[in-house]
């Protein structure tokens, strides 16, 4: 007889809301160490954002850094990284911005191939200016701030205030920790991580909609429930459905950072953290703040409220 994979039994009590406050506190502290780590390290901001030149290159036997560093020094490029990744034969280089504009970036590849020899197989070259990393850096940060707008606006017109806090909440909870954790981790930080955290968002405002939803439900069909019991048989009812997402999610990222070479590995692992993040804060985050806030019990929210004050309202004689 067929039987459905389950992750999570039917029916689970799990009391959510009896450790919501230390998830609260544990995240407000977490965010104020990502805010500390940011201003303190930084982020490891790639190509994209600094400008510069970016050459991957594979040899044909394991890489001698030392050997490479040496060859490269003598030409005078002024600062410049290398980073073994993937294969023991790749290799980034990284050269910054040089004065003199776009000539005296070709002039600088020029050399590299030179001094590096014709054993050499250069993967990928890239050459970003500092005017389009700055425009780049500018637009990234408006993309984020325009999309927890459009949610705080999109919440409030379908809930109530209340689901709007917690929501933002919640998602700046995400953002916050996962910059903090590729802080500490010194992931490249480049467009992808943006597209990675925009996703993030998405995925976290999807998690949180469907539990607010079942809420708003509850809300009118539970009225002498407390707002705590309610929210944690709410949390359970789409605990399954939280999970089958967040496991089926995970299983094509695993993939994808695992094999899917160096160049996916940030933005990959960027989805992997905020998958976790996010199922975490659409339970501990932002379901609480509606009990901070004072969520009404009993009072149907969002487009539904119209419709419960016309049925309440006495019919006119």
């Amino acid at each position: 007889m067929y039987r459905p994979i389950r992750f999570v039994p039917d029916d689970t009590k799990i009391p959510f809301m009896r450790y919501s406050r230390a998830g609260f506190i544990g995240s407000v502290i977490a965010i104020l160490v990502a805010i500390a780590l940011f201003l303190s390290l930084g982020l490891n901001y790639g190509i994209d954002f600094q400008g510069g030149t970016l050459i991957e290159i594979r040899t044909e036997q394991p890489a001698n850094l030392g050997d490479l560093r040496s060859r490269l020094s003598s030409l005078g490029l002024g600062d410049f990284e290398l980073q073994e990744f993937g294969a023991p034969t790749d290799v980034l280089i990284r050269l910054k911005t040089a004065e003199g504009g776009e000539e005296m970036q070709q002039q600088q590849i020029a050399e590299v191939r030179q001094a590096l020899g014709e054993d050499i197989d250069y993967r990928r070259i890239e050459v970003v200016g500092p005017k389009v990393s700055g425009e780049l850096t500018r637009d990234g940060v408006i993309a984020v701030v325009l999309s927890m707008i459009a949610v705080l606006i999109y919440i409030w017109f379908r809930f109530e205030w209340q689901f709007s806090v917690g929501t933002i909440a919640s998602l700046l909870h995400d953002v916050f920790v996962t910059i903090g954790v590729l802080t500490i981790l010194r992931y490249e930080f480049n467009l992808a991580s943006i597209a990675a955290l925009l996703t993030i968002v998405g995925y976290s405002l999807n998690d949180t909609v469907v539990v607010f939803d079942r809420i708003r439900e509850n809300l009118r069909k539970y009225k002498q429930m407390s707002l705590s019991d309610l929210i944690d048989l709410s949390l359970n009812q789409t605990l399954p459905r939280t999970l089958m997402t967040s496991v089926s999610t995970l299983l094509a990222l695993f993939a994808l950072y695992f094999f899917g070479g160096e160049v996916l590995r940030s933005f990959t692992f960027t989805m992997i953290f905020g998958i976790f993040i996010g199922t975490y804060s659409s339970i501990f985050i932002s379901a609480p703040v509606l009990i901070y806030f004072g969520a009404r019990i009993g009072q149907p929210a969002g487009p539904h409220k119209a419709e419960a004050d016309a049925e309440q309202s006495p019919a006119a004689p």
